[in-house]
């Protein structure tokens, strides 16, 4: 199995929304988003699948080495070599892959974040400078595009982690402040119990409007020229706010379903998003 194949075979398993705002890219474009969207798997099961955090230490320390041994010119996993021939022609820098690592690393270590300034730190790491790469992949002239990048990714992240709360929770993990939980008057073992209350409805609806926040704060910072060659993040932003409206109309009762969009809504919705978006005269 190729590189190539191997990172488009772990995106199209993921399930993942991403897979559909990539059909729409050129070729080359497709290959490189997909292989850093291969990456960000690798290093997030290992803190998801992992039950030793020993052992999960041990394998992100093993893709940090990974990591600086291809930007010296020496990669050894399919991943890796599936972003060798980018990491120069589309300025992907190091850092930024050890960045994500760092945020992977943060679930290693924290169970929980006092506020949104602790949170926020994490959901750069983990989604805003992922946001930063992809940028970089599309391509953009205007210098204000790379802050509408990492607003949507920060947007991106506060929308998982509104529809994985029950599922964080189950596994110990808490990503909503826990200032917010106390000032909507819910307690952390009220988001493992499964059942919904006005009081979690609030909370909830608390964090839907961050992430809105953060899409307009997004679109705020896009310049018309860069629409175009930014458009993959735009298929993206359409979906998850898809999403975002469904949990809203379903009166953000996430504590007892994930809710989710099938298949044939998010290709609709990417096929539509791609059409309306023309390159800019």
């Amino acid at each position: 199995m190729t590189p190539d194949k191997y990172c488009q075979e772990k995106t199209a398993k993921s399930g993942s929304s991403f897979y559909y705002s990539f059909l729409f890219l050129p070729l080359e474009q497709r290959r490189a988003i997909t292989a850093l969207y291969a990456f960000c798997r690798e290093v997030d099961d290992i803190v998801d699948e992992c039950n030793e955090p020993a052992v999960a230490a041990a394998k992100l320390g093993w893709w940090r080495e990974e990591i600086k041994h291809t930007f010296q010119g020496n990669p050894s996993h399919p991943v890796t070599k599936a972003l060798s021939p980018f990491l120069e022609s589309r300025n992907l820098p190091e850092e930024y892959f050890q960045e994500i690592i760092d945020g992977m690393q943060m679930d290693l270590e924290f169970d929980a974040y006092p506020s949104f300034k602790e949170l926020s730190l994490y959901c750069y790491r983990v989604a805003g400078v992922v946001g930063l790469l992809a940028a970089e992949i599309f391509g953009y002239q205007n210098r204000r595009t790379p802050q509408y990048a990492h607003y949507l990714g920060i947007a991106f992240q506060l929308t998982n982690i509104l529809r994985d709360v029950r599922e964080d929770a189950d596994r110990g993990r808490m990503y909503i402040p826990l200032d917010e939980l106390e000032e909507f008057k819910v307690k952390p073992e009220d988001l493992r119990v499964g059942i919904s209350s006005s009081k979690t409805h609030e909370l909830f609806a608390h964090q839907a409007q961050r992430a809105q926040d953060y899409y307009r704060r997004a679109f705020d910072s896009l310049p018309d020229e860069d629409r175009y060659p930014q458009r993959s993040g735009i298929i993206m932003a359409e979906i998850y706010q898809a999403l975002l409206k469904e949990i809203e109309d379903d009166g953000f009762r996430v504590l007892e379903q994930r809710t989710s969009l099938t298949p044939l809504r998010k290709f609709w919705l990417a096929w539509r998003t791609s059409r309306r978006e023309r390159k800019y005269r």
